[in-house]
């Protein structure tokens, strides 16, 4: 029991930072598609991802996949690795960050339904009652105040919350075998002919009118979003249980806000610290009930 209890608390804790990572995924994209393409900053950072996943895996020589492995690997790459980096830089072109927060509220409501569907959990039915009240408190507070983003960034947002959570849950299970780092790391190989070829494709004339915040952008969702994050985030998945600490998702936004205001001097409100504690308490009751 005791063991049992320290390594879901340890799936917390790095569930957590791996949520950390990500909170400034879209901030970070938001400043890329100022100057970068949607599709060929998806197909970079994934190139440049998956050539660091490639050496890593050359130097630590993991074992390698099983057969009946490559599909759901397949799954993940087209979830994590294209489907949600795309579709969020899309969606990024026709809608503000805020008004994509209403929607990355509800990739815990996500993860925790294919964590069911693919993962084979069964949750307590007043975690479902503490994920949804936590969803609608997320995507309540970014919808206030937000002006109405167009009907195509709207889509491109809800496609990618369900490739995304697709895509945790398939990977979460696979960790629970393979090991978190190396899950992401065979999904960026397999990933990684077809997407260096697309990037060559769609390679710009020139780089001469890319800012110094763009590339800091690219940097950022190619080293932290696409590899490291997904170290510590399918990892906590995997110890900790995909549907309850697939509820931390719901402090990413506030942690992408508090960013925000740290960096860019934008202001945090009380509201949003008071949505916060609100969230932090239904994480908790989430927590409790998850299994």
């Amino acid at each position: 029991m005791a063991i049992a209890v320290q390594r879901s608390s340890g799936g917390w804790i790095s569930g957590l930072i791996g949520i950390l990572i990500f909170s400034g995924s879209l901030p970070a994209t938001r400043i890329a598609v100022m100057d970068f393409d949607p599709l060929f900053l998806t197909v970079a950072r994934a190139t440049i991802a998956g050539v660091l996943a490639a050496t890593l895996l050359l130097i630590s020589r993991p074992n390698r996949p099983q057969k009946s492995d490559w599909m759901s690997l397949l799954v993940v790459a087209g979830g994590v690795v294209v489907g949600f980096p795309l579709l969020t830089a899309l969606a990024l072109e026709h809608i503000t960050s805020a008004r994509s927060i209403v929607f990355i509220g509800l990739l815990p409501l996500a993860t925790a339904i294919f964590g069911v569907l693919r993962g084979g959990e069964r949750p307590q039915p007043v975690f479902w009652l503490f994920s949804i009240v936590g969803s609608g408190l997320v995507a309540g507070f970014a919808a206030t105040g937000s002006s109405a983003g167009a009907l195509r960034g709207d889509l491109f947002m809800l496609g990618a919350v369900i490739v995304c959570g697709l895509g945790y849950a398939e990977g979460a299970k696979l960790s629970r075998r393979l090991g978190g780092w190396q899950v992401i790391c065979w999904a960026l190989v397999i990933s990684l002919l077809p997407m260096a070829a697309f990037c060559v494709a769609t390679l710009p004339d020139s780089f001469a009118g890319v800012g110094g915040p763009a590339w800091f952008g690219l940097g950022y969702v190619s080293l932290f979003s696409m590899l490291i994050g997904f170290f510590f985030w399918y990892r906590g998945l995997a110890l900790g249980g995909i549907a309850g600490v697939g509820q931390l998702q719901l402090l990413q936004p506030f942690f992408g806000l508090l960013l925000a205001g740290m960096v860019l001097a934008e202001p945090v409100g009380v509201t949003m610290m008071a949505v916060t504690v609100g969230v932090v308490a239904c994480v908790a009751g989430a927590k409790r009930f998850s299994r």
